[in-house]
Parts: structure tokens; C-alpha cells; sequence
């Protein structure tokens, strides 16, 4: 079932000298079964209270602040009011900081994609969009979400126009790769048997060929108990050897394994 689209911010993006009225929607849905904690003898739900642990008591969602643990185990309260008081974005403006080649931008710092959609005249909007796509750039912009100001990049997507969250540079981490890796060789005939693995498996990309096998089992699975069925369990599949001894022998299985997959879909 697929969910309505809802409405998470709603304002403007300041674009030179004009505004472009916009409302912003989760370009994602999260499809995992979910599931409730209870208890197995019975099924009966198993809930959680907010507890203080000086006392045990019950607290009011009212009462609940952020604390903020010192290394010596204090407690900093901060309070709704303490928060406020802290410089954000605007909470209704999108502010472009600049434009950069879309490729400079490393993926791993993408976080969470929404859909800008227009929320007034259409035009502004469109001639954004195509700006965009024509200069093969993205806009860098600031905005105030969910609480916190977010550091995003705007983009075309096809003919939808996406704001992509980023995480800050200080919480994308650095790759600590193994010193011996830097003293590794590889030969011309493994990078070329590599590179025909390659070649055998490029295609298209087309999304709609991949599908979660877990969560389907795992419906079938639900659906069965359900009907009070019994599960086929399939065989697993014998696994592939930990070390690779011969490297282009297996490249070479690699090969003939893909060019064979290739033929059956073909």
C-alpha cells in the first residue's frame, strides 16, 4: 500500500532575487515489517514506561527535558527555552549558499531525499529546475528542519526538483584503509579478467528488477502462521570457499557464471 504523500515543511527558496513558494515530501517509504515486542508465552504486549531512576516514578511527557551527560556522569538539563535561544536557519526559507558540479559532492555525506514541490506559480519552480539540470550543477542551501538546521543540496531529479539532506563534513568519517593494502600488486591479465566481469554484468539500470527477497519471506512467513499452514523451507545454497588460493580462476568463474546468468534472462 502505498502512503499518502504528507506535507513535512512548507516555504520558500530564495533564488537570487526570487522567492519560489515550495512544500516538501518524503521522496522515500520505509517498507519493513514491523512488529511489536510481546511476550511469547501468550503474546500479550509488552509496554515501556518512562521512569525516573532516582525514584522509579512515572514521568509526564511534559516533564521531560534534554540532559546532556558529563564524562564524570553529570547531567546538563537543557530546557525548551534554553533551545530557542540558539541561531538556526530561517524555519521558512531555503537558502542557497552556492552552486557546485554535482559530481564534487561525495555520496556518502547524502543522507534523507525530499520532493520540493511547488507551492504557488509554477513557473519560478520549473525555470529552477531546468536551470539545474542544464548547468549539470546543484545548489548547496541551509534550512531549518525538523528542529535543526540541515545542510542539503537541491537538485533535479527527472521532472521532479529534490532537496537531499547532507550530513556535516565532521560526521562523514574517513576511511582508515590497512597499511598493507598500499604494498598489494595486481597484474595486467587479473585487471583485465576483472574488467571483462565487468563488462559482462553492465546494463541499464533498472530498479524495478531487484526485489527484497527477505521481506517477502518474511510476509510469507507472517501470512502462514496466519493460516496456520505449514513453511517450505528452501535449502541453502552450499557457501563459496572464505579464501580465494587462485585469484584469476576465480575471476574466470566469475565470467562464465555471468555470461550464463546473462543468457537466462536474456
Amino acid at each position: 500500500m502505498i502512503e499518502p504523500m504528507q506535507t513535512v515543511w512548507k516555504g520558500t527558496i530564495s533564488f537570487g532575487l526570487v522567492s519560489i513558494p515550495v512544500k516538501l515530501v518524503s521522496a522515500t517509504q520505509e517498507k519493513d515489517v514491523s512488529f511489536r515486542q510481546v511476550r511469547a508465552s501468550d503474546g500479550s504486549r509488552v509496554r515501556y514506561r518512562r521512569v525516573a531512576e532516582a525514584d522509579g516514578e512515572e514521568v509526564p511527557y511534559a516533564e521531560i527535558a534534554k540532559g546532556y551527560e558529563l564524562p564524570d556522569g553529570g547531567m546538563v538539563v537543557l530546557t525548551d527555552d534554553d533551545l530557542a535561544d540558539l541561531p538556526v536557519a530561517s524555519s521558512k526559507a531555503v537558502d542557497v549558499v552556492q552552486f557546485v558540479d554535482a559530481g564534487e559532492i561525495d555520496p556518502a555525506a547524502y543522507s534523507r531525499p525530499y520532493y520540493a514541490m511547488p507551492a504557488g506559480d509554477a513557473k519560478p519552480w520549473v525555470l529552477l529546475r531546468d536551470a539545474l539540470a542544464s548547468s549539470g550543477k546543484v545548489a548547496v542551501v541551509k534550512l531549518a528542519l525538523r528542529s535543526r538546521e540541515r545542510l542539503a543540496v537541491l537538485r533535479p531529479s527527472g521532472d521532479a526538483l529534490v532537496v537531499q539532506t547532507m550530513l556535516w563534513p565532521d560526521e562523514v568519517r574517513a576511511a582508515e584503509i590497512p597499511d598493507e593494502v598500499s604494498e598489494v600488486d595486481t597484474t595486467c591479465q587479473e585487471m583485465a579478467m576483472a574488467q571483462t566481469y565487468i563488462d559482462t554484468l553492465t546494463g541499464a539500470w533498472d530498479p524495478d528488477g531487484y526485489t527484497d527477497d527477505y521481506r517477502a519471506a518474511l510476509e510469507e512467513l507472517v501470512a502462514s502462521k496466519v493460516e496456520g499452514r505449514e513453511v517450505v523451507v528452501p535449502p541453502e545454497a552450499e557457501g563459496e570457499q572464505a579464501e580465494v588460493v587462485d585469484l584469476m580462476e576465480a575471476l574466470r568463474k566469475s565470467v562464465q557464471a555471468a555470461k550464463e546468468r546473462s543468457a537466462d534472462t536474456g
